[in-house]
């Protein structure tokens, strides 16, 4: 699933006000950080990740593996911040 930069523009304007429902540690992109960012991607679509990682280039490779793992888009990435994306399979219900 690729995202278009129209659509990506969409979802960074939605991200803004979003806060950080993922915490990345030392432990690094773990089964329970995999596990919990699917449920969070599952309810909310639209998520920000902090990753607490000092080499910009292990934050990159956590970002990628764990969008990965997810099957989800990387849609934006600001310094330790990251936001994914993942369409929900079944529409919500109101």
């Amino acid at each position: 699933m690729s995202l278009d930069n129209k659509k990506k523009r969409e979802l960074k304007a939605k991200a803004h006000h979003l806060k950080v429902v993922i915490q990345i540690g030392q432990h690094g992109v773990s089964e329970s950080v995999i596990a919990e960012t699917n449920h969070a991607l599952n309810t909310h679509e639209l998520i920000k990740v902090h990753i607490q990682h000092d080499d910009r280039q292990a934050r990159q490779e956590a970002a990628l593996l764990l969008a990965d793992k997810t099957q989800a888009e990387l849609v934006q990435k600001i310094g330790k911040v990251f936001v994914f994306f993942r369409k929900n399979k079944t529409p919500k219900e109101t």
